[in-house]
Order: C-alpha cells, then structure tokens, then sequence
C-alpha cells in the first residue's frame, strides 16, 4: 500500500516538474528538458529527479543553470502541488544519459 502511494507521489512530481520546465524552456529555441524519473525517499523528504537535456552539449550548462535556481522551482512545484502534499520534498536533480547510451550502443553495433 505504501509504495502504490509513493508511486502517485512520483508520477505526480515527475508531470508537474515537467510542466514547470516546460513552460520555462518555452522562450529559448531549440532546448528541450524532460523529466524522465522522480524518486522520492519514503518519509518523502527528498526527491530525486532524472532529467534528460536536449541537445546534450548544453546539459551541463542547464544543468548548472537549474541547481542555481533550485529554490524557485521548488517553490513553484510546492504552489501547483499544495493542495495533494503537505511537504514538499527537496529536490536533488540528476542528469539522464540513457539516450546518450543507447545512441553509443548503436553506433558501436554499426561500426
């Protein structure tokens, strides 16, 4: 029962912080940021959130860039979230190379 829960919690952050990001990336061309996972601890302290950068060259650089800015987003998620949370866990945000691998993996296999 616990985890069914922490799994709505999950998909919950994952599609709001997508929304968020979203919304921010909207103004610059040619970026995208997409949240591909979020787990959260089960006393729902800490979130942890996967982040896939496209075009990958500027994902440090946006990556920096939302670790800057961690505390507003935070806040913003809490504000869309505040009626189905009552504590808004803190964000740890992680980048996700799964496409970058798979696409290594595939130029191996031409070769």
């Amino acid at each position: 029962m616990e985890r069914k829960r922490l799994e709505k919690i999950e998909r919950l952050l994952q599609k709001e912080l997508g929304d968020l990001f979203l919304l921010q990336t909207k103004g610059t061309r040619g970026t995208l940021i997409s949240v591909t996972s979020v787990r959260v601890s089960p006393d729902l302290s800490v979130a942890k959130a996967y982040l896939s950068i496209f075009p990958s060259e500027k994902g440090t650089e946006l990556l920096d860039a939302i670790e800057f800015n961690k505390k507003t987003i935070r806040y913003d998620l809490g504000q869309r979230v505040r009626l189905q949370l009552r504590k808004i866990p803190e964000l740890i945000f992680y980048p996700d190379d799964s496409l970058d691998y798979v696409e290594n993996i595939d130029r191996l296999l031409n070769k």
